[in-house]
C-alpha cells in the first residue's frame, strides 16, 4: 500500500512540475504576461482580447486577473476553449454567481462562484491549471493586495469578485477579503512577481455618464471616480495597454455579450503592432571592438 501511495504522490508531483514549468520559448523571446481588469459584464471584452491574441499566435506565458478578469483568467488557464467561454458568457446572469441577501456587510453573497468554474472544467485548484495564474484580492483590514497562486480556486475567485458594498466580504486564510480592484485594478505587479518580462494590460473603463438607478450604480460610479485618480502605478508598469470601448455598457449587461466581446477584439487588433514588437528579443548592447595592443619598442 505504501508503495502505491508513493507512486501516486510521485505522479502528482510530476504533474505539478509539468504544469508549472517555465514556459518553453524560443531563445531570446521575452515571457509575456497578460493582466485582466475587473468590470462586471464589461469583463466579457476579455474574451475578445484572448480571441485575437490566440488567432495571431501571441504566446502568453502568465495570466493574472482581478474580479471578473480573475474569472476569465482562471477559465482560460484551465484550458477551456474560447468558443465555450463565449457561449457561456451570453448565457450568464447575475443569479449564476450572486444571491441577494440581508446583511450589514453587503447586499448579496457570491458563494455560488465556488461552483461556477465547474460549468466549464473539473479543475478546482491552481496546481491543476495549464498555465501559471494569479488572482488578485484586497485585504480589507490591512489594505494590502493579496495574490493567490496556489491552493483551491473557489475562495480566491470569490474574494477577488467580492465587490465592496454589493457582495459580502470573504473570510479566507485568516483574512477578510474583498475585490482586488481596490489595490490592484489591473494586476500587473502579480505578473512581475511571477516572472513576466513584458506585460499586456487590459483595462475596462466604466462609464461615468447616464442615470444612477440603483445603489449598485452609485457604488460603481463612486469607485470609478476614485480609480480615475489612481492609475499611474499599473500604467507605468505595463508595456502595452488595451482599452476596449465598453463605457456604454452597464454592470449587468450580460445579454449584450456579443457586442462587448467584439469591442475587446477590436481594441486588441489596434494594439497588435505594439504587441508584436514585444516579441522581439531584447536588443543587445553594442560590442566595441578591442584594438590589439603591442609591446612597446625598445630604444
Amino acid at each position: 500500500m505504501d508503495s502505491l501511495i508513493d507512486r501516486l504522490q510521485g505522479a502528482v508531483d510530476r504533474f505539478r512540475a509539468f504544469a508549472y514549468a517555465e514556459p518553453d520559448l524560443p531563445e531570446g523571446r521575452p515571457r509575456i504576461g497578460l493582466a485582466l481588469s475587473g468590470g462586471f459584464a464589461r469583463g466579457m471584452a476579455h474574451l475578445g482580447v484572448l480571441r485575437v491574441l490566440q488567432e495571431n499566435l501571441i504566446p502568453i506565458a502568465y495570466i493574472a486577473g482581478t474580479s471578473v478578469g480573475a474569472l476569465v483568467a482562471a477559465t482560460y488557464a484551465a484550458g477551456v476553449p474560447l468558443e465555450e467561454m463565449e457561449r457561456q458568457a451570453s448565457l450568464t446572469r447575475f443569479s449564476d454567481f450572486g444571491k441577494w441577501t440581508l446583511s450589514w456587510m453587503g447586499l448579496a453573497t457570491n458563494a455560488r462562484l465556488e461552483g461556477y468554474l465547474k460549468k466549464f472544467s473539473p479543475v478546482a485548484s491552481f496546481e491543476e491549471l495549464k498555465m501559471p495564474l494569479a488572482i488578485a484580492a484586497t485585504d480589507l483590514r490591512t489594505g494590502e493586495s493579496v495574490y493567490f497562486t496556489k491552493g483551491p480556486l473557489g475562495p480566491a475567485l470569490r474574494a477577488s469578485c467580492a465587490y465592496p458594498g454589493l457582495f459580502l466580504p470573504v473570510e479566507h486564510e485568516g483574512r477578510t477579503l474583498v475585490d482586488g480592484f481596490l489595490t490592484a485594478p489591473v494586476p500587473v505587479e502579480a505578473l512581475k512577481q511571477m516572472g513576466a518580462e513584458r506585460i499586456i494590460a487590459v483595462h475596462l473603463e466604466s462609464g461615468r455618464e447616464g442615470e444612477l438607478n440603483s445603489v449598485v450604480d452609485v457604488i460603481g460610479r463612486s469607485f470609478a471616480i476614485i480609480q480615475q485618480h489612481a492609475e499611474s502605478d499599473w500604467r507605468s508598469t505595463a508595456d502595452v495597454t488595451i482599452e476596449p470601448d465598453v463605457k456604454s455598457y452597464v454592470w449587468d449587461d450580460f445579454e449584450r455579450a456579443n457586442e462587448v466581446i467584439a469591442a475587446g477584439a477590436a481594441a486588441t487588433r489596434l494594439a497588435l503592432p505594439k504587441i508584436r514588437a514585444l516579441l522581439a528579443p531584447p536588443a543587445r548592447p553594442p560590442q566595441h571592438e578591442r584594438r590589439p595592443t603591442y609591446p612597446a619598442a625598445n630604444d
